[in-house]
């Protein structure tokens, strides 16, 4: 019953926080939010007084991290800050929680082993070319990456604005199209911090069209839209094979979703021109073979998050594919994307901003 209980609300949670006002059922949780909000100031309070409790790297660190609860696009900002940064000459490493990861200690993040790293590290680790190291503590994360990697000048966290140890040089937080939700703390609502946190962050990033309450505390601060962008699959049994959605005309689609905000990426199948019928699932979803054989007898469309996760069901054993040895499993492929960050006309762009934030240092 537990379980079952603990399930259910874990489907419902969400609903009732990103719905209008404030829904009933939730009400009995006001108390505790209340706590919540005095521990999080509190923690807040002892980490900013205290010196002796900072954690300087001794590089520039910036932090992308989210007030609410689940995912809002931070992974792609990584992605597309590694690959600025670094063509502006800094030489980046990623540190990361690893949500879901086998071990807290301190490590080199595997891209191919989500399991063992937790799915967004295996996943930065595939696609920036970076070094990523994962760990509870994101200070000897830091120092685990740069001791392993003396040749990294920057450290950018994925995830963090909570890790209030790890000091900072620039701070950005990512909101979706949710935004703040009914603007409440946990567990009354998806809020990790009240929004006027955001008076200590660099800037805003919006992936979507920004929320009413999320944007009245935001003003101000630099803000900057991001399109994710992306129409090529990739196959989960050859990754080097790939195809556009008109390769799956005439083909009965599904699609799964395991990310913060799972319609988001069904969105974005539709504006491709597909149809397809839709199984969400928790974000970082810890995915069986049975879990893929609703489409069985179709095409299954995922996230790029969910592959890194599914792919070992498809991994070569044997020299076949395990498609051709697991029953039940469908054709799958997954769809990369790319984020597009753009800045208000005539402002500056947010690598501009944070070049500036790093006081304008030559790279060491």
């Amino acid at each position: 019953m537990a379980v079952s209980s603990a399930s259910f609300l874990a489907q419902r949670l969400p609903r009732w926080w990103y719905g209008r006002g404030i829904a009933p059922a939730l009400l009995p949780l006001a108390p505790l939010s209340w706590v919540f909000r005095s521990v999080v100031a509190a923690r807040r309070r002892r980490f900013l007084a205290d010196p002796a409790t900072a954690g300087r790297l001794p590089v520039p660190v910036i932090v992308v991290g989210n007030l609410t609860v689940g995912g809002s696009g931070k992974t792609p900002v990584v992605l597309w800050l590694v690959e600025r940064l670094r063509a502006a000459g800094w030489r980046p490493g990623v540190i990361s929680r690893g949500y879901g990861a086998a071990s807290d200690r301190p490590r080199a993040a595997q891209a191919d082993d989500a399991a063992a790293s937790g799915d967004e590290p295996a996943l930065l680790a595939r696609r920036s070319g970076a070094p990523v190291f994962v760990g509870r503590d994101r200070v000897a994360a830091g120092e685990a990456l740069l001791q392993a990697h003396p040749d990294c000048n920057l450290i950018i966290a994925d995830d963090g604005l909570q890790h209030y140890r790890l000091q900072r040089d620039v701070e950005i937080a990512v909101f979706d199209s949710r935004g703040a939700g009914n603007g409440h703390l946990l567990p009354l609502g998806p809020l990790r911090e009240p929004l006027t946190r955001l008076a200590g962050c660099t800037a805003v990033v919006w992936n979507g069209a920004p929320e009413s309450g999320a944007a009245r505390a935001a003003a101000g601060l630099p803000q900057f839209a991001m399109r994710l962008q992306g129409a090529s699959f990739r196959s989960l049994v050859d990754p080097a094979q790939r195809c556009g959605g008109e390769a799956f005309a005439g083909k009965r689609l599904y699609a799964l979703a395991g990310i913060g905000d799972p319609q988001r990426f069904f969105r974005h199948l539709e504006a491709l021109g597909l149809r397809f019928s839709a199984r969400p699932f928790a974000d970082h979803h810890a995915y069986c073979p049975d879990d893929l054989a609703f489409a069985s007898d179709g095409v299954l469309l995922m996230t790029e998050k969910d592959a890194v996760k599914c792919a070992s069901f498809y991994a070569p054993s044997g020299g076949a594919p395990a498609a051709q040895t697991l029953p039940g499993l469908p054709e799958a492929w997954a769809l990369p994307v790319d984020a597009d960050i753009a800045a208000a006309p005539g402002s500056p762009g947010l690598l501009d901003l944070i070049l500036e934030k790093l006081n304008g240092r030559t790279p060491a």
